[in-house]
């Protein structure tokens, strides 16, 4: 049964997937659980950051593809055959001499309705826990996403990128009601930061929150935290997972946004006389 659509609300699945060293089983793996969300009604999927390669700076030059390639045909047939919006979690996309990652957005028919180049590179260094350069091989996206569907604006992230207060700010401002952000937080930052970033995104900017992380492979040369989530708007967390593979289900009414910003009115409270955030760049 397909998925039917609401002005006022909708169902999310987020899929927690496994990742491997092979590109097609990932991908294979990847349909047969887009498929099963759709099955149970979801009519927005997600999958998480690198779902189609292990993440790590050394796999981004191996596993990068053009868009279009095999990755996103994967997602164009998946969003077509299960008449779903299909947010793609993000992929290495090789663009000339250039690597991204990159998050693309497919509409029931298939059309890619979004694509958005992680803005933010995850540079980062914690004495004797982790050091991480996206920017040896990654180069950094320039455009704000946000993406038109029937039941609300998405806002699109990738992971470092909902660090980065302005960004959801500036997709509420412009009318974005759920935001998604595939990433792959780790066993140094998830545990205190993950799930504290996603409240913070919400509690501010008074919208929906998701997240949607690969499962943990302790195997793995950079092990995920998982816990994909959804937060809403009043901060608090709608459905959340451990770390193993899952999808995370939530049904989204989208007239509790209404609701809470009635309640505490910051978005007509703001002081934009005294200062504001804006844009320099138009988005996607």
């Amino acid at each position: 049964m397909f998925a039917k659509f609401s002005k006022m609300s909708c169902k999310l699945a987020l899929v927690q997937l496994a990742v491997g060293a092979s590109k097609p089983d990932n991908l294979a793996r990847a349909s047969r659980l887009i498929k099963e969300a759709a099955s149970k009604g979801a009519n927005i999927v997600a999958l998480p950051e690198c779902f189609n390669s292990p993440y790590g700076t050394s796999y981004f030059p191996e596993y990068a593809e053009p868009i279009p390639g095999p990755s996103t045909d994967t997602l164009v047939k998946s969003a077509q055959e299960n008449k779903i919006y299909l947010v793609g979690g993000s992929i290495p996309e090789k663009d000339g001499d250039k690597i991204y990652n990159t998050c693309t957005v497919f509409d029931p028919s298939g059309n890619m309705i979004g694509k958005h180049r992680k803005m933010h590179l995850f540079d980062i260094d914690v004495p004797g826990k982790i050091r991480f350069q996206e920017s040896e091989t990654l180069s950094p996206g320039d455009d704000f996403t946000m993406v038109d569907t029937p039941m609300c604006k998405l806002g699109i992230g990738i992971c470092y990128d909902i660090r980065f207060a302005e960004m959801a700010q500036i997709y509420a401002k412009n009318g974005c009601k759920l935001l998604i952000y595939p990433g792959a937080f780790n066993m140094t930052t998830g545990p205190i930061h993950w799930e504290l970033l996603q409240r913070a995104r919400a509690l501010d900017n008074q919208v929906f929150v998701a997240t949607v992380s690969p499962a943990r492979d302790e195997n793995a040369s950079y092990v995920a935290w998982g816990h994909s989530t959804v937060v809403s708007p009043w901060g608090d967390v709608m459905a959340t997972t451990e770390h193993q593979e899952d999808i995370v289900y939530v049904d989204i009414d989208f007239g509790r946004l209404d609701e809470v910003r009635s309640q505490i009115p910051i978005t007509v409270q703001r002081r934009n006389d005294l200062y504001n955030v804006e844009t320099t760049k138009k988005s996607n």
